[in-house]
């Protein structure tokens, strides 16, 4: 569910809506997997043709850490942030609150980490604003210990961050298994179109993630 995309500037002037704001934070990292894989250097590519085939040698570079989402409430995945009314501040100042509230930290959120505004599929009158906002490891690990140290919301209304692991293991692991579970109204495909723009990942790398998370959706055909 992708919704309308639209202007930041013609959603404010759209009668009737909600606006929800929400961010994705990313940073560098020289981290490894199980002490052996670069987490900024792996993608395993995915067989089109047989998405739950790996061959282990086909790796490209990615220099960046998994970006984070987070496990919500009501169990569906999504990004930190909330409602915003834009008639009492400004979306960039309700969503710095918003994130003070679910992961404990002061983060000044502006103009320019906005990446896309678009009339959500469901609920009913809603806009959704995604931010990006690209931190160094440091201040991204430093927020991941205040969201379960400091946030008033956490383990009530956020259950808890989580990374996004942007590798492709050989039995479907990694991104496409992340992709398989359900995320709030369009928050993936709020992260797909993030990742691709941002140049996190190709398009045909999504595209193979994408088709191998809906064969672990609805498991091999007979």
């Amino acid at each position: 569910m992708a919704g309308k995309e639209i202007s930041k500037e013609e959603s404010l002037s759209l009668k009737g809506y909600r606006h929800a704001c929400h961010i994705m934070l990313y940073a560098d990292t020289d981290a490894r997997l199980f002490g052996k894989i670069p987490m900024k250097h792996i993608v395993i590519h995915v067989n089109v043709s047989d998405p739950l085939c790996y061959p282990a040698s086909l790796v490209v570079e990615l220099n960046l850490l998994s970006p984070q989402m987070q496990m919500r409430f009501d169990g569906l995945l999504g990004f930190p942030g909330g409602l915003v009314n834009p008639a009492e501040e400004s979306l960039e100042r309700g969503l710095s609150r918003e994130l003070w509230e679910e992961m404990g930290t002061a983060l000044e959120v502006t103009a320019e980490d906005h990446h896309s505004s678009c009339v959500a599929p469901s609920p009913p009158h809603l806009i959704t604003h995604l931010y990006c906002k690209r931190l160094r490891e440091e201040e991204l690990q430093e927020a991941e210990r205040a969201a379960v140290l400091t946030a008033a919301d956490h383990g009530l209304e956020v259950l808890g961050m989580v990374r996004v692991p942007l590798y492709v293991l050989k039995n479907g692991g990694g991104f496409p298994s992340f992709l398989s579970h359900s995320f709030i109204s369009n928050s993936r495909s709020q992260l797909l179109a993030a990742l691709r723009d941002l140049g996190l990942l190709s398009p045909g790398e999504l595209d193979s993630a994408v088709a191998c998370a809906e064969k672990i959706r609805h498991g091999p055909q007979p």
